[in-house]
């Protein structure tokens, strides 16, 4: 089916609409938005341009225009009902052509379901237009057999190991826990022990 038809109202509805199917709520998305803030500010990053990369109905904005009232959210989507109801930029990140760049990127519950082509294409337009934080997260093989509620989790998506998102991933930024992700060419300093283990600089 195509993501236009897969993702309409009716998708929207039974994962996100309905509190008794959906798979997150506005209070978890408010603490998610916190710590993204957070880590933010513990590093040091300035944030004046947001891209939401697959930001579904908006969870995320309200929490982050909370901590930077100035800050400019840019919401991107490939459904085109959510585009139409709440005025989102239309497209997929592994089809994205922008130049433009971001302080902070978020591209949450996205990549699993895409092929591997894609996906790997669209973490190279991720670290293009990502300046500073990527915030990421994907369902993976792992979650959905130990961690994930699969009633109300979509399960018409490509599984892989959290390992294959990380190698994909250390290509282009250093890890720093917690679905935080460092542009590896940012001159922000970030103590050895605040990283998870990726080098802090490209490797030679």
């Amino acid at each position: 089916m195509a993501d236009t038809e897969r993702f309409d109202e009716d998708y929207y509805q039974r994962f996100y609409f309905n509190s008794r199917t959906s798979v997150t709520s506005r209070a978890e998305m408010n603490a998610r938005g916190r710590l993204i803030a957070g880590l933010c500010d513990h590093v040091g990053q300035p944030v004046k341009r947001i891209l939401d990369a697959g930001c579904g109905v908006g969870l995320l904005r309200a929490p982050l225009k909370r901590a930077w009232p100035r800050s400019e959210y840019v919401g991107m989507e490939i459904s085109q009902y959510l585009c139409k109801r709440y005025g989102w930029r239309h497209g997929g990140i592994q089809d994205l052509s922008t130049r433009e760049q971001f302080d902070l990127v978020i591209c949450y519950d996205v990549l699993q379901y895409l092929k591997p082509a894609e996906a790997k294409q669209a973490f190279a337009n991720l670290a293009r237009v990502c300046r500073g934080v990527l915030y990421f997260g994907a369902l993976t093989k792992e979650d959905w057999e130990d961690n994930c509620d699969q009633s109300r989790t979509d399960p018409a998506v490509m599984l892989r190991r959290g390992s294959w998102y990380r190698k994909q991933l250390s290509g282009y930024f250093r890890h720093l826990g917690a679905g935080f992700w460092l542009k590896l060419d940012s001159p922000l300093p970030v103590w050895e022990m605040d990283g998870a283990g990726t080098p802090a600089r490209p490797a030679r």
